[in-house]
């Protein structure tokens, strides 16, 4: 997941199974949302929590951070999520997605970043909005 020995961290809403599966090195983890961090990770059931919790989240993602958001796979525990419904959410409020994983066999997981300077991100998902 490209989580640094020593970066500053926060897991929203996580399951204790889902932090173990990611095997963190040494960080800096914090349990509250408070100044700035280079990892962050939500987990998120449904569109709602997600559009209620990403703009926060962003506020609080360093300009060189990643933030992770993971989801229910295949609609489990209710969600109403799917890859495609979490990169427009994201490109929505002024993220873009890099990388997806499987966490373990209940979450899904997407890394996004902030967007750089002068490239252009044509994601047929979502429009992103600076």
């Amino acid at each position: 997941m490209g989580i640094k020995e020593g970066v500053r961290t926060v897991f929203i809403n996580a399951p204790a199974e889902a932090i173990d599966a990611i095997e963190l090195p040494t960080v800096d983890l914090e349990i509250n949302l408070s100044g700035d961090f280079d990892y962050i990770h939500l987990f998120a059931n449904s569109q709602t929590e997600l559009h209620e919790k990403f703009p926060a989240l962003k506020d609080h993602l360093k300009q060189t951070g990643m933030l992770w958001v993971s989801w229910p796979k295949a609609g489990q525990n209710g969600t109403d999520l799917t890859l495609t419904k979490v990169i427009e959410i994201g490109y929505e409020y002024g993220l873009v997605e890099s990388k997806s994983l499987s966490v373990n066999s209940i979450w899904s997981a997407l890394k996004f970043t902030h967007p750089r300077k002068d490239k252009i991100y044509a994601n047929s998902y979502g429009k992103l909005k600076l």
